[in-house]
């Protein structure tokens, strides 16, 4: 099984980089998703991230050998980017369903799954303290999120359903990121994406409408391009922390991608309140950021045994 490298510090750099920029792409993709449907978009995310990356690695001359390609495990290369696409059009479709934090509430339930298959299948284990951790974080998001699980419980219709979607997205991304784990035992984390991004630009060319994109205006352009650096960036990163830190780790940083989320809806509905609207957070909701950002800091840096 894969093995980290040990450099847990830029691990944990690359994943507050992911972090951040998933925080901040609901909000880019719900407005993006007023003008545009939702195959466009993620086609035109896979292809841009697949062609920098390809330019990139051509650059340097780091593009994957075909001999190292033929001892690559395709089973694993197949669930990874099969799981990768599954997660985007299921969280793509229930986020213009639902709302940027709901979604992001719900998407945790991918790395608390990667958390748990990290310790399953890479032989991770927590400390005592690290098991604390996992409690604080729990009781953190009840607080944080709880408005938001309130409307979940007794939503109806659509908001329901966009709920229901993103928690399958949720399952998909977890064998995608185990998966993606596993390879880097053969590929680069740079070669591993490079094949997913363009395994998964294929997957969803027959049902992209490029002509729409030459009718967008400057700022919607602005905003595609920018979901399509976010998703090169993002995930490159990520793929990269998993190389320096455990899965179980990784997937804890990750949980703090909701109040990113949050702070900047509040800051875009400030600067621009046509665009967005803003989350009500109430006393109770800040006391559970404060135990997020608690628990997910006492996993990360925890000695994983």
């Amino acid at each position: 099984m894969h093995t980290t490298s040990g450099r847990w510090r830029l691990g944990l750099a690359l994943s507050l980089v992911t972090v951040f920029l998933w925080g901040i792409l609901p909000i880019a993709l719900v407005v993006t998703l007023k003008v545009l449907d939702v195959y466009t978009i993620i086609w035109f995310r896979f292809l841009v991230s697949f062609v920098l990356l390809a330019v990139y690695l051509g650059w340097q001359r780091k593009l994957p050998p075909l001999l190292r390609l033929r001892s690559t495990s395709w089973i694993l290369l197949v669930i990874a980017t099969l799981g990768l696409a599954a997660n985007y059009i299921f969280f793509t479709q229930g986020l213009a369903l639902t709302t940027p934090a709901n979604a992001e509430v719900i998407i945790q339930l991918a790395p608390l799954l990667m958390g748990f298959g990290g310790l399953f299948l890479f032989r991770e284990r927590y400390t005592l303290l690290q098991w604390i951790g996992v409690g604080i974080l729990i009781v953190g998001f009840t607080l944080f999120f709880h408005e938001q699980l309130k409307n979940l419980v007794t939503a109806h219709g659509q908001y329901l359903v966009g709920s229901g979607l993103i928690v399958f997205g949720a399952a998909t991304w977890t064998f995608y990121a185990l998966a993606q784990k596993q390879l880097l035992q053969s590929l680069s984390s740079f070669s591993i994406m490079l094949m997913i991004y363009g395994g998964c630009a294929l997957l969803f060319t027959p049902f992209a409408n490029p002509k729409a994109i030459f009718q967008l205006n400057f700022f919607h352009l602005g905003l595609l391009l920018f979901c399509g650096l976010n998703t090169l960036i993002a995930y490159g990163a990520f793929a990269e922390s998993l190389e320096h830190l455990e899965a179980s780790r990784v997937s804890a940083v990750s949980a703090l991608a909701p109040i990113v989320t949050l702070i900047s809806v509040w800051i875009v509905s400030v600067i621009m309140p046509t665009v967005i609207l803003p989350e009500n957070i109430s006393a109770l909701g800040i006391i559970g950021a404060v135990l997020v950002v608690t628990g997910s800091v006492t996993i990360a840096l925890g000695k994983t045994r």
